[in-house]
């Protein structure tokens, strides 16, 4: 890891100015000119004579702008700027802030707090602990101790949030510190990054050129590091099967490729009999493993070797029997394809894609039969936003992601995050943005819609509404769990909310006018959204 001074190319930042000027500056410097937030008073000092050359992306709820800023973060590949409203703001952020951390999304995420002078006497809108409200879910907390911090602060806060692992830090900035004067600040830039230390390099590569039934196992870090391509180099040279880590948030290998294997389940038991037949497992940018229930893992006692390539702490600390090696996942996989002999194993042959599934005249339509009809309309380069659980394993089946950069959803499991997300990935691209939402996901940020519209996006909301909590239904299966309250949502109008937003949207229940409903759904000009309405009794979360 490489620290450097700021640059002395620019001695006209040591001119002294308000708090907001020079944060204005250093924010051109470390390209973070879009602002998501929703105001509030303690941010009008912020906000005032705002910039021509920065955009302000307006969210109608704090967790939409916080998804927002992660997706557009993870598109961009750099940090990106949130403004919340005090600590009630922060509160409403605070889900899908848990989801950002999740997803290793660099965000600085600031919210105004109460001016000084008032601090002491529990003023309205006042944090007592500031800093601690958002932990710890974020890397690094602060509420700087002077008004002439606030732009350093900022800085730190960036270069935090940039580190790998990657994540959301948080400052807290009393209204009346934007109106004081400061310097620019000297602040330092990191780069680079690091690979295990030649021993375990020499000790994985000894047994993953020994291996006579490899399987990799890759995770969500792999395609956010840039390293999509470089994961199928290594997997072809090993001529290993590619499995996708439970429960990732990214797509790290083509799914149409022939040595792609399928997804793990977050389920003890069957994720072990999926890997009880390899000698070597290795596993490069997720936790070993992620699980959704508790129950017996045989792996854990089996011969099965499992090494880990992780440059996240806790991912290597919490890791149940295997041999971890940390490092950065890019270099690292970079490391072992130039240490790797090219195997003399055939190459692994399979179908590419499953067939599609075979449809009556009956409607409701099955969710597999609208996935499939999805795949096949959608251009080579859409991107793929996803929150619809229930149905998660149809989308896997018959979506398959083939590009890096494809395919986003939530780490965390918490809904609200897909539907902004997909506006936020919508802003930092020119690609059309296909967001596969379920029904009840949507409900939790239905606003977003009002965001896309009214920055003309090129964005297709596709709801899945099976009407309820698809996903309640078929956990409670797995459980054994019986009448339970909560899960049906009827009588929701999802084309009246859309267009009460500005949204053009239609709605189809008949198989028989699918494809052309996705079709004029996918060629529109700017946002849309198309309501399917599902079989209920389809789709299964795991």
């Amino acid at each position: 890891m490489l620290s450097m001074s700021r640059s002395e190319s620019a001695p006209a930042f040591n001119n002294v100015n308000t708090v907001q000027q020079i944060t204005f500056r250093l924010m051109r410097e470390l390209g973070m000119t879009t602002v998501f937030g929703n105001p509030g008073s303690t941010e009008l000092n912020f906000l005032n004579n705002f910039p021509e050359d920065f955009d302000y992306v307006l969210a109608l709820q704090e967790a939409s702008a916080v998804a927002m800023a992660d997706g557009y973060a993870q598109a961009t590949n750099n940090a990106a700027f949130v403004n919340l409203h005090s600590a009630a703001g922060l509160g409403n952020a605070l889900g899908n802030i848990y989801t950002a951390f999740r997803n290793h999304a660099p965000l600085v995420i600031t919210a105004g707090q109460q001016t000084r002078s008032i601090l002491p006497f529990a003023p309205y809108l006042g944090a007592e602990h500031a800093a601690e409200f958002p932990k710890p879910y974020v890397k690094w907390s602060i509420e700087p101790a002077r008004a002439e911090d606030v732009p350093l602060a900022i800085a730190q806060a960036y270069h935090i949030a940039m580190q790998h692992p990657r994540g959301p830090t948080f400052v807290s900035i009393p209204s009346d510190d934007w109106d004081k004067t400061t310097v620019m600040p000297n602040y330092s830039k990191v780069t680079g990054g690091s690979t295990p230390s030649s021993d375990a390099m020499a000790q994985l590569v000894n047994a993953l050129t020994h291996s006579q039934n490899l399987a990799l196992v890759v995770g969500s870090d792999i395609d956010r590091q840039g390293a999509f391509e470089s994961i199928v180099t290594l997997a072809e040279r090993l001529q290993a099967q590619v499995w996708e880590a439970p429960n990732s948030s990214r797509a790290s290998f083509p799914e149409d490729h022939p040595q792609f294997a399928g997804f793990l389940p977050a389920l003890p038991e069957p994720l072990s009999a999926k890997l009880a037949d390899y000698d070597v497992v290795l596993v490069i940018g997720a936790p070993v493993f992620t699980l959704h229930m508790a129950g017996e893992m045989p792996l854990f006692d089996s011969e099965v070797a499992i090494y880990q390539i992780t440059d996240d702490p806790m991912y290597a600390a919490l890791a149940s029997a295997t041999t971890t090696l940390f490092g950065t996942v890019a270099l690292s996989i970079q490391a072992l394809i130039e240490q790797l002999p090219q195997s003399d194993k055939a190459p692994i042959t399979k179908s590419i894609r499953p067939r599609a599934p075979q449809v009556s005249a009956a409607t409701p339509i099955p969710i597999e039969y609208a996935i499939d009809v999805l795949a096949n309309a959608r251009s080579a380069d859409a991107i793929i936003v996803e929150e619809a659980p229930s149905h998660r394993p149809a989308i896997q089946r018959f979506l398959p992601i083939t590009q890096t950069g494809g395919f986003y959803t939530m780490a965390s499991g918490g809904l609200g995050y897909g539907l902004p997300a997909a506006v936020g990935v919508a802003l930092a691209t020119s690609k059309r943005v296909i967001c596969v939402v379920g029904d009840g996901s949507s409900m939790y940020s239905i606003q977003a819609l009002w965001t896309a519209v009214q920055s003309n996006l090129p964005l297709t909301v596709i709801v899945l509404n099976n009407f309820g909590y698809g996903a309640m239904r078929s956990f409670s299966k797995i459980t054994g769990s019986e009448a339970i309250p909560g899960t049906d949502l009827p009588a929701i109008d999802f084309v009246k909310l859309a267009e009460s937003m500005g949204c053009p949207a239609a709605r189809v229940s008949q198989h028989e006018q699918l494809a052309e409903a996705i079709s004029i759904a996918l060629a529109a000009s700017g946002s849309y959204l198309l309501e399917i309405i599902v079989d209920p009794d389809t789709g299964a979360i795991y």
